[in-house]
């Protein structure tokens, strides 16, 4: 039997999911899955099952915004800003450093579970229209699967529009 030791960071997906009874582990890729189009092509579903997760930063507070949201959208700034900034409050880009800081994951491989400290979360409605879904599991190898109302109970996130061009 050959063991698999896994990276830090899906070693701690992997122990926060199976703390929570998620019946389906991590998997790794052999190529990088740094890219949506990549994690696609690499398993073989459509883009829009991929739920990439894309970190923004709220300014003043510098609260770290999490939106998971479908691989085939892109994520409307403004519809996002709305629901999660006070009135007056920007949302900001976030970079590699604050990302890493606020998850604990390198962008490429930001999972939507299991961060460094609380996120606030939104879950794109988009990602609804699959069955089954896969998300980042800390690295940029490291994918598992999920059904978009796991991934609902799991972040304890709402469901919002949050993408450009849809209603």
């Amino acid at each position: 039997m050959i063991s698999v030791t896994f990276p830090e960071g899906v070693q701690r997906v992997s122990a926060w999911l199976a703390e929570r009874g998620h019946p389906h582990a991590p998997v790794m890729l052999d190529d990088a899955a740094r890219t949506a189009q990549q994690a696609a092509d690499a398993l073989g579903v459509a883009l829009g099952q991929i739920a990439k997760s894309i970190i923004f930063r709220r300014k003043p507070d510098g609260a770290a915004v999490l939106v998971v949201t479908s691989g085939d959208r892109r994520v409307d700034e403004k519809k996002v800003q709305a629901l999660v900034c006070g009135e007056g409050q920007k949302l900001g880009r976030a970079d590699a450093d604050f990302v890493k800081a606020a998850t604990g994951f390198s962008i490429g491989g930001v999972s939507p579970v299991a961060h460094a400290t609380p996120c606030v979360t939104l879950i794109d409605a988009e990602l609804l229209r699959f069955e089954r879904l896969w998300a980042a599991a800390g690295h940029p190898h490291g994918v598992f699967p999920l059904t978009p109302a796991e991934l609902v109970t799991l972040t304890g996130a709402p469901v919002r529009d949050v993408t450009e061009g849809s209603a």
